[in-house]
Order: structure tokens, then C-alpha cells, then sequence
């Protein structure tokens, strides 16, 4: 085996075998921008005093940043916080949670947090840097798994003679080809988002999030067949430009609906009691 194979055979295993991280850094990242440059001047001044400087672009990152944290709450608990699994033929608004939790219950439990004004800054920290997080996560459409192969992550594909999975594949895959970061991708899509847009857009219902995700999900599994693979390790889907042409869009709707969203959901958090 040459030195060059061996390295890339390594590298399709190294992704592979990582666990989901929604959007990736980047896609992260570009939410919590979006979202900056949308929320209150109350908002800002709260979130301020809460994180300082630290900003929700940097804040957005950092639970998937802790995954390889050896304390127990990393390791054994914030683990489910995610995702939400939606088997088919169930509804968002009729969700089994598990006893350990998923994405809809820690936004749940961090939100709590952030309105208790009991809550120390250190746990409001954490809290904050969650809810950025996990509202971007929802509007992922594998973060809505069926439940059925952890959120296409064992759907294996052949992403342009790399072979990694569908989960990544929209995690970073199709940002990854735009070759731009996070503030050159925000300000592309925030100049895209029209008025009537934001209006459509401004709700903090995470069962509505939810809900697009799931159908978005069923819809983006490339066909298998024998001459394009069959999705599996031993035949990978093939997906190249087509596929890129057709789904970038959409992740890209996902991403500045999610930075909107994630503004509202902030400001609604934050709101000066009536």
C-alpha cells in the first residue's frame, strides 16, 4: 500500500467515524452571524453580560468543541443533546423523548436557565452557548433522524472520490465547496433575506423547526440503485455535482432561517417582562 492511499484511507476513516456535529463550524457559525447582526439592542446588551466579548459566532462552536472533554457531563450527558429522532409517521408536535434528552429538551432545560434569574453566570454561560447551538442543529434535516440510521450517518456515499456519509455531506460537505468563511457566507446570505422573508421567518417554535427538518430529511437520500451505489460501505451512493446543484440551496435556506430564527428565539428569551 503506498504512503498516499494509506493517508486517505485514514482520513475516510476518521470521518466516518465522527460523531454528528451539525453544520460543522462553519455552518455554526454563519447562523450565530446572521443572528448577531438581528437581534435587539436589549439582546445584545444581555447576552454582553453574559458571555462578554466572546460574540455567538464563537459562542456556537463550543459544545461541539467539549465533545472530547473527559468530564461526565460531556461524556455521558450532553451527548443526546444534538439531535431529535422522528420516526416516520409520528409528527414533531407528538415527540417521544428519551429519558436522557435530545435537542427539543435541552433547549427546553437551557432556556429555563437562562430566564432564572437565580441562575449563576457560569451556568448562563453554558446555557447560552447551548441555545445558539441547538437552534441550528433543529434546522438541520439529519438532525431530524428516523431513527433508523443515526441521521444518515450510516448511510455511506462516495461525496466527489471521497468516501465519507450523508450526514456529513450536509454537515460541512456542500459548505465545505463554497469555500468561503463563516462572514463571507453570512453577509452572502444576509443580503438575500428580504423583509417579507424575516417576517415569514420570526417564530421561536422549535416544533416548527423541527417539523421542516423531518420532511426536509426524507426527501434528501439520494435514489440507490446498483449502477450509483447502494449506500452502503461496500457501495457507496455517488454523489457529485448534481447532487450539490440540487441540495445547496437548500442548505443554504436552512442556514439563514436558522440565523433569523435563532434572533427571534434570543429576543423572545431575553424580553423585558411585560
Amino acid at each position: 500500500m503506498t504512503r498516499k492511499i494509506a493517508i486517505a484511507l485514514a482520513a475516510s476513516a476518521s470521518i466516518l467515524s465522527t460523531p454528528a456535529q451539525a453544520w460543522g463550524p462553519i455552518g455554526h457559525r454563519v447562523t450565530a452571524e446572521i443572528a448577531e447582526d438581528n437581534i435587539s439592542g436589549h439582546t445584545q446588551a444581555q447576552i454582553a453580560q453574559i458571555i462578554g466579548a466572546e460574540g455567538l459566532p464563537e459562542a456556537s462552536t463550543w459544545p461541539d468543541e467539549q465533545r472530547s472533554n473527559p468530564a461526565p457531563f460531556w461524556q455521558e450527558t450532553a451527548s443526546p443533546f444534538h439531535y431529535v429522532t422522528v420516526p416516520e409517521g409520528r409528527s414533531a408536535e407528538n415527540l417521544e423523548h428519551p429519558p436522557e434528552g435530545d435537542a427539543a429538551t435541552a433547549l427546553e432545560r437551557f432556556t429555563a436557565v437562562l430566564r432564572d434569574p437565580a441562575a449563576s453566570q457560569e451556568d448562563k454561560a453554558l446555557a447560552l452557548r447551548f441555545v445558539v447551538h441547538l437552534v441550528s442543529d433543529l434546522h438541520q434535516p439529519l438532525h431530524a433522524g428516523n431513527g433508523t440510521d443515526r441521521g444518515g450517518n450510516d448511510f455511506i456515499v462516495d461525496w466527489f472520490d471521497e468516501q465519507t456519509n450523508l450526514h456529513w455531506v450536509w454537515d460541512e460537505g456542500m459548505i465545505l465547496r463554497q469555500q468561503l468563511s463563516y462572514t463571507e457566507y453570512a453577509d452572502r446570505l444576509e443580503r438575500r433575506i428580504t423583509p417579507v422573508r424575516v417576517i415569514e421567518w420570526w417564530d421561536v417554535d422549535p416544533t416548527i423547526w423541527i417539523a421542516e427538518s423531518a420532511a426536509l430529511r426524507d426527501q434528501v437520500y439520494p435514489e440507490v440503485n446498483e449502477e450509483y451505489g447502494m449506500g452502503t460501505q461496500e457501495s457507496p451512493a455517488m454523489l457529485r455535482y448534481r447532487y450539490n446543484w440540487r441540495w445547496t440551496p437548500t442548505v443554504e435556506d436552512r442556514l439563514a432561517q436558522s440565523g433569523i430564527r435563532l434572533a427571534a428565539y434570543l429576543d423572545w428569551v431575553f424580553a423585558e417582562p411585560a
